[in-house]
Parts: C-alpha cells; sequence; structure tokens
C-alpha cells in the first residue's frame, strides 16, 4: 500500500521541474512553457513556482544531471510545495537515479504528475512508498493548442482534485495523434480529432484487478537491473509506447527483455495504451499475444486502446491503486481514490 499524497485545492502550490529534456527553459520554447504555466493558474487556481534550475535550459540540465535531482528532492521537501508536476519528458531521467534520497521522498508525500520519461521518477516514489500520477506534463498537454483537452481536464481534477473513488473511466468521444511543431505560429492551429473506437480486448475473459502499475516500454527497459526496478507481481501493468513509434522488432526486442527481468510475472493483467498516432498497432498486438502465448500465459486479460499515452487526450492514473478492467462490459474503473 503506497501513502496517498494530499488533494489538491485551488491556492495551492504547484512546483515545475525539468528532470530530463530541459527545452522548457530554451529561448524557442519558453513562450510554451508560460502557456501552461498559465493554464495551471488560471483553469486550476494554483500557484505555479518554478525550481532553481526549471528554466535553465537543455544544454545546462543536460550536463547537470545532479542539480536536476536536487530540484526534485528540494520540491518534496518544501512544506509550501504540493505538487510537482514535470516540463516533459526526454530520455534522460535514468541519470538522476545516483544523486536521489529516496528517504527524503518518503517522508514527504505529494503529488508527482508526468508520463514517458517522469516512468523512471515514478519509479522512484513507487520504491519509496509513495503515489504518483501518470499524466499530463507542462509542453505536451497544459500548453496544448488552443485549450486544453475537457476530457484531460476532468480527469486532472477528478484524480487530483478529489479525494472520492475515481470510478469508470470511459474513453473519450475523439483522439488525435496529428503532430504540429511547437511554434508561435501554431498556437491557434487545431489538431485533426478523429472517433475514438472504445476500449478492446485482446485475449482473456472476466475481470482483471489488481494496483496500477507501469509506464513508457522505452524507459521501462532502461531501468531494468537499476535501483527503482520494482516487484510488478499482483499489479495491473500498464503500457505505453513513445513517440519515437519503436519498430515492430525493436518492440519485440524491449518486450523480451523486460519479460526476462519479470516484468511479467504474477501480474494480474496488461492495459495497453494507443500507440502514438496509432502506428504498428496491430503488429504490437500480434506480437505480444506470442509473448504471452511462450510464457504460458495465453489467457492472461489483456485491453488495449486506452488513452493514457502520447496522443491526446489523456486520462490520469495513480500508481498503486486498485484498478478493475472487466473483459465483457471493457469497463475501465479506478476502485479508490488517488489521493487522501
Amino acid at each position: 500500500m503506497l501513502k496517498k499524497p494530499m488533494e489538491l485545492h485551488k491556492g495551492d502550490t504547484a512546483a515545475t521541474v525539468s528532470l530530463s529534456w530541459g527545452g522548457a527553459g530554451d529561448a524557442d520554447l519558453l513562450w510554451r512553457y508560460q502557456v501552461g504555466k498559465e493554464r495551471l493558474e488560471t483553469l486550476f487556481g494554483l500557484t505555479v513556482a518554478e525550481m532553481p534550475n526549471t528554466l535553465k535550459g537543455s544544454t545546462y540540465l543536460a550536463d547537470h544531471p545532479r542539480t536536476r535531482a536536487q530540484d526534485l528532492m528540494d520540491a518534496f521537501t518544501n512544506p509550501s510545495i504540493k505538487a510537482v508536476f514535470s516540463c516533459i519528458g526526454g530520455n534522460d531521467s535514468i541519470r538522476l537515479l545516483p544523486y536521489i534520497d529516496v528517504s527524503l521522498l518518503a517522508d514527504n508525500p505529494k503529488i508527482f504528475l508526468g508520463y514517458s520519461d517522469s516512468t523512471v521518477t515514478h519509479l522512484m516514489l513507487f520504491k519509496a512508498g509513495v503515489g504518483s500520477f501518470y499524466g499530463p506534463s507542462i509542453l505536451a498537454e497544459f500548453a496544448e493548442n488552443l485549450a486544453v483537452y475537457p476530457y484531460t481536464e476532468h480527469w486532472v481534477r477528478k484524480v487530483l482534485f478529489s479525494n472520492e473513488t475515481i470510478g469508470l473511466i470511459e474513453p473519450p468521444l475523439q483522439w488525435t495523434g496529428e503532430y504540429l511543431a511547437w511554434t508561435e505560429e501554431n498556437r491557434t492551429a487545431s489538431k485533426h480529432m478523429v472517433a475514438h473506437e472504445g476500449y478492446q480486448v485482446l485475449q482473456g475473459e472476466g475481470v482483471m484487478e489488481g494496483f496500477l502499475l507501469g509506464g513508457c516500454l522505452e524507459v521501462l527497459d532502461m531501468c531494468i537491473s537499476t535501483s527503482v526496478w520494482p516487484d510488478f507481481s499482483g499489479s495491473l501493468l500498464f503500457l505505453e509506447t513513445s513517440e519515437e513509434t519503436p519498430a515492430p522488432h525493436q518492440f519485440s526486442l524491449i518486450l523480451d527483455r523486460l519479460a526476462e527481468a519479470g516484468m511479467m510475472s504474477g501480474i494480474q493483467g496488461v492495459l495497453l495504451a494507443k500507440p502514438y498516432q496509432g502506428l504498428y498497432e496491430k503488429e504490437y498486438l500480434l506480437i505480444l499475444k506470442r509473448l504471452l502465448s511462450r510464457l504460458g500465459l495465453p489467457n492472461l486479460p489483456v485491453a488495449y486502446n486506452l488513452c493514457f499515452g502520447h496522443n491526446e487526450p489523456m486520462c490520469v492514473l495513480p500508481y498503486g491503486a486498485q484498478a478493475r478492467f472487466d473483459c465483457r462490459t471493457k469497463a475501465f474503473s479506478i476502485i479508490e481514490s488517488g489521493v487522501c
């Protein structure tokens, strides 16, 4: 059982951190960071503060993993800060591990929100026994062109600003994986939305239930044999792939490594997000099905097409919370609160 952080209220202070790529502070993207910050302040009523190194830029932060780690620990130990939001992912959070004092995180539970490369930070917090939240980042979702998607806004409010049971998470009516360059000229450009097909079942029957654990497939691969590699047994494993869209043979190799490291041992089921832009979805599903068969798990429940990955809009998944997926009705529910 993970410690649940306290729910958010209007007026609370949320710190922003750049734990991987430091693009939020680069001259050509600072405007987008400011859009995301303003949305958090006006839409959610938060007071947003940067940590000392949040906006020092990608070049500086690439060279200083220790300062990125210090920002995270200082944000957690500062009693005036109630939540910590990731600016963006990347591929460099793994370099923070030598500099993190997990006991500081354990003693100061609070909301951490992010996805993709933030998987590393989520596993740090999981090791510390603290619940965290797989969800939007500042640059990629809160600063979305035109406005935050209503679906995303709803789940941020439901999961982070309320200590009631989260309940049924229905898919959005529409989704998009369209790429638009992060330029000021595109600030008023809207993305093409298509109808969402709903959740689907690859294999298995009945109801799968377990605590939520998982993240970005490529980042989990980086974490094998590190100090934050978790025991997945008993979990409802959630997985997504990044915008780098690994080719099917790469996806297969990564899955094999993760399975060999014990990721599939004792899990209650698998929840797969729709891959970025829907690319390679059929190939990924076939590869996973073959792997599970080789592992002697031909009936392990697997659901796919969920909305927590690199497409938009997205829900928010609380690590460690008990969740349930009914393969008969294709209903996905989180059956407790994420915060206290």
